[in-house]
């Protein structure tokens, strides 16, 4: 019995080999993705740089904020207007919340319209 499977295996045809479909989708997902840069498809979107700017704001506020503390009398010191809750708690609060909202305009993926 296995002289009968070994003598249709060798005989006939030659074997051909198969094409992979692994292959062509890797291909036509490479020249998809060189079609969308040929584009000048940008990797952020408007909404994505509407975030940015937000957060760029957020902290150039915060850092406003932090600034300042001159002694309206040079002879006396005043620690209450360099310590102050505005320049020690809140400005870095602030500028914390900017950062954050520039992590999430980096991350943010805009939801697609359907028509």
């Amino acid at each position: 019995m296995s002289q009968k499977k070994k003598s249709q295996a060798s005989s006939g045809q030659p074997l051909k080999p198969t094409a992979s479909t692994i292959n062509q989708e890797s291909t036509e997902r490479k020249e998809a993705t060189i079609k969308q840069v040929d584009k000048g498809n940008l990797v952020f979107g408007k909404d994505n740089f509407k975030w940015m700017f937000i957060g760029m704001g957020v902290m150039l506020l915060g850092y406003i904020l932090m600034s300042g503390g001159t002694m309206p009398n040079p002879e006396t010191w005043d620690p209450s207007l360099i310590y102050s809750f505005r320049r020690i708690t809140l400005a870095p609060f602030i500028i914390l919340l900017g950062l954050a909202i520039e992590v999430y305009a980096i991350f943010y993926i805009p939801k697609k319209k359907t028509s």
